[in-house]
């Protein structure tokens, strides 16, 4: 695990996300508008996610965790992503409520510790080992909260 803060975008992982974003723009945008639905389907296809729910790995959480991240920063600032060229192609951003109950299971399999098999769940072994631990607890929380609210409102 390569992280320098207590997000999923601040890590290796989360970048990978960021990274396919980024061709995922470049090459399947279509008048400058991003569905979620879409994205998360393509990155099921390039295994950024497990086939089922009970296929548990460090990699799929944190990629549940940055695109929910990456989402919100859109809603919070109408940026998907720092200042980045790539990025300003996308001037819209939708979601429906299949997408964000998707990343929503994610992120509750997560806190509620869903075991893989009978092992611990490595993203809960690796954080709680962490003196950001308190940190990425509360934004997971925040992130499911967030989450939440948005299915509300598409509801």
């Amino acid at each position: 695990m390569g992280a320098w803060g207590y997000k999923a975008l601040e890590s290796d992982e989360g970048l990978d996300v960021v990274d396919f974003l980024k061709d995922y723009l470049q090459n399947h945008l279509d008048s400058n508008h991003l569905k979620l639905s879409e994205f998360v389907a393509a990155m099921k296809d390039k295994g950024f996610f497990g086939e089922t729910f009970e296929d548990v790995d460090f990699f799929y959480d944190t990629s549940a965790m940055a695109l929910a991240e990456l989402y919100l920063k859109y809603l919070d600032t109408g940026k998907i992503y720092e200042a980045d060229i790539e990025f300003e192609k996308a001037h819209s951003v939708t979601a429906d409520e299949k997408s964000l109950r998707f990343i929503l299971r994610y992120l509750t399999d997560i806190r509620d510790e869903v075991q893989d098999g009978d092992q611990p769940r490595e993203i809960i072994e690796l954080w709680s080992e962490s003196s950001s631990w308190a940190e990425w607890k509360a934004n997971l929380e925040s992130l499911i909260h967030r989450v939440e609210k948005e299915i509300a409102s598409v509801s």
